[in-house]
């Protein structure tokens, strides 16, 4: 085994009717209690089933054209048996963890605080997960990605919270896992608890990229959009296992199916998410599935995903729920009929991203949509008419400036573009696995003056043609090397480009980048880690372990720069010291593989061969039976028993 500089942490990207009833009443944005809904003894389950950056034209209930869905039987049939499928439903930010936050929570990002992923959900805010267990219920999550980390908050209320990921064969924590494995889980679990009132909620990753495997020479030369498609197929799959596999009596159980937020595809410059709040990466799917509902209904009215909670704990009979969003079916009987109109002037939806401001120091974007005017504040500002521009296309700011100002207003009242002083600490782990899923920079605001993101959406395309995974060797070089010409300093760049240049065996070039890095504060060990194992591959140990050092000030409970340091001392002929090291860095991270072989290694240089002989072993146990480090395993416990 090598040093685990160059590994064992994720740097890289992981792979209707009539309608009408269902308008809401009330002022736009304002917090008011929901009202009890009707009464739900028939109810005994809810399952609710949220699909990472899903496009609403790739369902096919939704797509407009025949070749633009993925095939998704699963989903459709809950629209058009006993669904309500909802055909302007919006996220209120195109990032995973503040939308999932909005559609546990009712709340808008002010009001639940996790403003962008890697920021938790203020502790005091409700969520329906709460309700539930408060009610009785019993509450189980299971997620399939990293930004929807227990430590991100919404592990409140629910009485399991499934969100191990695993690791590959050398031992590398994973920043997501296959929605295949999350319904096995989820499953299993429910199994335990057929007998009992269940709110399930499941939480699918595939269709967010890299797509496929891009990786995969094959695969790499279907377009990304049909890759696409077919993770978005494979999430369907997963979606009708979890339905069939569950057993729960379809006439006693509400189903939710929504989408967190979309993707871009090249659409107003756009790649990925969460820069932009077009309604590209805005607009979500979201159906509604119960016995009684009419079948097949569809509901034009603009809703977000801050109804949710609000709806759910309505229908489950679950008292006041305290929200942004509007309980959508309280005293609705539903009919048969047309598709309602372009309705709901009289209520506005808000929407942000902060990601902007807390990737790359550019100004954040704010929006509100209020019947058919969306108004986008920025540092050039942007107003749409949707019912004659629904691909906000014109923008229409200085032939309607009464409009623009009036909704500008509507919008300072919801959110500054500021951000409150006291933040959470730092969480340098979370910010490391963030950014290997693409997800932050670690730039955070540069202060004075901010551009617009607007105007810097072709370097905002390259970055996320980067961390999105769907680039690789010398794509993925030229890439890393167009984005710091527009931007030297960029720390997420020069690290990647350093590992790319590493694993090529370019020590000497990499070394620069990973410099760069850590003078550019990236907020992780990561340069320090790829520096470290250049040092080591030019035989100057003692550099790296000043390097290692360094890192350890940054991430003081990184079990990978710990074990780096053991391993260090251990082969620069200092066992005795590197026991402790490697020690602690299994006490953080049982499972690191590589430290735990380099303790026995430790153990059995200081001729203690019973410890060795039970490392060794430990380590065998944990080892999946494919490993291809198992037969250096047993080569060493073979020699010190």
């Amino acid at each position: 085994m090598q040093h685990v500089s160059t590994g064992w942490r994720a740097l890289e990207v992981a792979r209707a009717g009539l309608i009408v009833t269902l308008m809401v009443v009330g002022a736009a944005c304002g917090r008011a209690a929901t009202p009890p809904g009707s009464p739900a003894a028939s109810l005994d389950h809810v399952v609710l089933i949220t699909i990472d950056t899903l496009r609403t034209d790739a369902v096919g209930v939704y797509a407009t054209a025949p070749d633009r869905g993925a095939p998704t039987p699963a989903i459709d049939a809950l629209a058009l048996q006993d669904g309500v499928t909802f055909d302007r439903a919006y996220a209120t930010a195109p990032v995973t963890l503040t939308s999932h936050a909005s559609l546990m929570t009712g709340r808008y990002p002010p009001g639940h605080g996790a403003r962008h992923n890697g920021m938790r959900v203020n502790p005091d805010t409700p969520t329906l997960a709460e309700a539930f267990a408060r009610a009785g219920w019993t509450t189980g999550a299971f997620v399939g990605a990293f930004p929807l980390d227990r430590r991100f908050g919404l592990i409140k209320g629910f009485q399991i919270y499934g969100d191990t990921m695993p690791r590959d064969a050398r031992g590398r924590l994973a920043n997501e896992r296959p929605g295949r494995m999350v319904v096995d889980e989820a499953l299993a679990w429910a199994a335990t608890h057929r007998g009992d009132r269940v709110f399930l909620w499941v939480h699918l990753f595939e269709p967010h990229a890299p797509y496929g495997n891009p990786a995969d020479p094959v695969q790499a030369q279907r377009p990304a959009m049909e890759r696409y498609r077919a993770d978005v197929a494979e999430a369907d799959t997963q979606v009708g296992r979890l339905l069939n596999g569950l057993g729960f009596d379809r006439s006693r159980t509400l189903i939710v199916v929504a989408g967190d937020h979309g993707e871009a595809f090249g659409e107003h410059g756009e790649v990925s998410h969460s820069i932009f709040t077009y309604d590209t990466t805005l607009r979500v799917p979201l159906i509604f599935n119960r016995a009684g509902f009419h079948k097949g209904l569809r509901a034009g009215i603009p809703v977000s995903l801050a109804d949710v909670a609000p709806t759910i704990a309505s229908l489950a009979g679950l008292g006041p729920f305290d929200a942004d969003g509007r309980a959508l079916f309280d005293g609705v009987v539903l009919k048969a009929g047309s598709p309602q109109a372009y309705r709901g002037e009289d209520r506005a939806l808000y929407a942000e991203s902060f990601a902007p401001l807390l990737d790359f120091g550019w100004s954040p974007l704010r929006t509100i949509r209020s019947g058919r005017w969306k108004y986008i504040a920025a540092p050039k500002p942007e107003l749409y008419d949707l019912a004659a521009d629904p691909g906000e296309e014109r923008n229409l700011l200085t032939a309607q400036t009464a409009k623009a100002a009036e909704l500008a207003r509507l919008v300072d009242g919801i959110s500054p573009a500021t951000l409150p002083t006291s933040t959470d600490p730092e969480d340098q782990d979370a910010r490391a696995r963030l950014q290997a899923l693409g997800y932050a920079s670690g730039r955070g605001d540069s202060g004075g003056a901010r551009p617009d993101p607007k105007d810097r959406k072709e370097l905002a395309a390259q970055i996320a043609r980067v961390t999105s995974g769907e680039l690789t060797g010398t794509a993925l070089e030229r890439a890393l090397r167009d984005i710091l010409r527009a931007d030297p300093r960029n720390p997420q760049a020069n690290v990647r480009l350093g590992y790319v240049l590493m694993e090529s065996n370019r020590c000497p070039e990499a070394v620069p980048r990973f410099t760069a890095a850590i003078d550019g504060h990236l907020p992780s060990a990561d340069a320090h880690l790829g520096l470290a194992g250049c040092q080591i591959a030019a035989k100057n140990a003692a550099a790296a372990q000043q390097t290692l050092l360094a890192a350890q000030k940054i991430e003081p409970g990184n079990p990978v720069v710990t074990a780096n340091l053991g391993l260090i001392l251990s082969d620069s002929g200092q066992p005795d010291a590197a026991i402790p090291q490697l020690q602690r860095a299994l006490t953080l991270d049982p499972e690191l593989h590589q430290a735990r072989f380099a303790l026995a290694l430790a153990f059995a240089r200081t001729g203690r061969r019973p410890e060795a002989a039970a490392q060794a072993s430990e380590l065998l146990r944990r080892l999946p039976a494919e490993a291809p480090q198992r037969p250096e395993v047993e080569r060493l416990l073979a020699a010190v028993r």
